[in-house]
């Protein structure tokens, strides 16, 4: 399904999708519930990560993990294109699980940007497989040799204060609530400001920036499912369709009526 300068894919294993891009669209700090692995095709683009910022160009591989806040520009005029693959983050723990043969092992991509242009060349054929929804075994079959060869790397993971993870938990329990600043000072024993202070440190967003990225990751997956937009909308805690279309465009570059059709 193309919208604009964004094409989706149907993939031909559950629970992934593909998005082609090509496109001059500045993306503000958001997150996936997924995981996400692609390759830059032309053009350049900075952005900053969980990670540090960083810088990639054609045949960089860039990825992405559950939750981590990034954003995306692109570097001149001329825009960049790509290639993405998101992964539900249970089958990522699945081929983790099959790789190393029933042991559970953490997995998360420790570096944003790889320039590694063997296993840039790996994963477009494990997006074009992904995407001919013809049969599973190609896909599959270059899916966990991509993931076996990237489960050596080890990140550096960002410091969440058991105070602020309180506050997190209430937001991230149900985001379609009205919370309060003062409900999230009371979750975590802090002063108002301390919780806007040391949230923004602790997930490089502001409270209210991480709840608006909750509701947008509960209505993507209510729309995957075929819940009505206006429905989605309502029960994801947005006052309105428009104002869900606005924030879910800023984050991911198409409006929910495209991802809708594009999981039809």
């Amino acid at each position: 399904m193309r919208t604009g300068q964004f094409r989706m894919q149907k993939c031909a294993i559950e629970g992934v999708e593909a998005v082609e891009a090509e496109t001059a669209h500045s993306f503000g700090r958001h997150t996936h519930d997924q995981f996400g692995i692609g390759v830059i095709l032309r053009g350049a683009q900075k952005s900053a990560s969980g990670r540090g910022p960083v810088e990639a160009g054609p045949g960089d591989m860039i990825t992405v993990n559950p939750g981590e806040v990034h954003d995306g520009h692109p570097i001149g005029g001329e825009g960049r294109s790509w290639r993405m693959l998101y992964f539900d983050p249970s089958v990522i723990a699945q081929a983790v699980l099959d790789i190393g043969e029933g042991r559970p092992e953490d997995f998360v991509f420790s570096r944003p940007v790889m320039s590694d242009r063997s296993a840039a060349r790996r994963l477009l054929p494990v997006y074009a497989a992904m995407t001919q929804m013809c049969e599973t075994l190609a896909p599959e079959t270059g899916f966990l040799q991509l993931v076996a060869s990237l489960m050596d790397r080890k990140p550096a993971s960002r410091f969440i204060p058991p105070s602020i993870g309180q506050a997190k938990a209430l937001l991230d329990d149900d985001p379609a609530a009205v919370t309060t600043l003062a409900d999230l000072a009371a979750a975590s024993g802090l002063s108002r400001f301390q919780v806007v202070r040391a949230f923004s440190e602790a997930t490089g967003m502001t409270p209210h920036a991480y709840l608006v990225q909750s509701r947008i990751r509960a209505v993507r997956r209510m729309i995957a499912k075929g819940t009505p937009l206006a429905d989605a909308a309502f029960d994801g805690g947005f006052a309105d369709q428009s104002h869900m279309t606005r924030a879910f465009v800023r984050a991911y570059g198409i409006t929910p009526g495209a991802y809708a059709l594009a999981h039809n």
